[in-house]
């Protein structure tokens, strides 16, 4: 299992500060949120936060597009430091076009699917995909609780994967921590983004990476 702690949740003041703790801690990945105020209720960050944050790790930044027309800045994400690109299958109405795009360009292509979004509509991209990522909470904030229907579509899309042997990533996103986590794995999850339950941690983010990752092999 991967942890992939979101810096939505950081402290944008002490950015470098916080994506080097969650290092500290023992994470895989950087996780990046990128809303635009259209395709979600809020409005994050841009490149150049993606920038300051490839400066700031060598850890693998996952930078997340929550936007509508991603085909735009593509370009703009992998140029300022994304290994992996997520865009969304409700965003893009030429959904191979755009994954092509994104290997073309260097970095490795991830497809996401909201709560309410049946894993049918990806079942022909899932050949071309390095990531699949289940959306857990609806999208557009930090901080919201886990939908425990998630669960079972992980378990459904992990099925998908194996069944076409895929060694993509299987990611889930939103209200994952200590307390879920280990269901989560056992559903087939390879990678498990948290923010609050990181970032938000009484002890740090570190301690925040850390309680999640003994939670999942306990």
């Amino acid at each position: 299992m991967k942890i992939a702690p979101s810096i939505l949740s950081a402290d944008f003041a002490r950015l470098s500060d916080d994506i080097q703790a969650v290092g500290e801690g023992g994470a895989d990945w950087i996780h990046v949120d990128v809303m635009d105020g259209h395709f979600v209720p809020n409005i994050t960050i841009g490149p150049l936060i993606v920038e300051a944050a490839r400066r700031s790790t060598k850890l693998p930044l996952d930078v997340h597009l929550m936007i509508e027309n991603p085909d735009r800045y593509l370009e703009d994400f992998v140029g300022a430091g994304a290994d992996y690109v997520t865009v969304h299958q409700e965003a893009c109405p030429h959904l191979h076009r755009t994954v092509q795009q994104i290997r073309k360009l260097g970095a490795k292509a991830g497809v996401a699917v909201n709560p309410a979004t049946s894993l049918e509509t990806v079942r022909d991209i899932l050949p071309d995909l390095d990531l699949l990522l289940i959306m857990s909470v609806n999208p557009g904030f930090g901080g919201q609780s886990y939908i425990e229907a998630s669960t079972a579509k992980l378990a459904r899309a992990r099925a998908m994967l194996d069944g076409i042997g895929s060694r993509a990533e299987l990611e889930v996103d939103g209200g994952a921590g200590a307390g879920n986590v280990a269901s989560i794995v056992g559903a087939g999850a390879t990678v498990v983004v948290a923010g609050s339950a990181v970032y938000r941690h009484p002890d740090g983010a570190a301690a925040g990476v850390r309680e999640i990752r003994a939670a999942a092999t306990a």
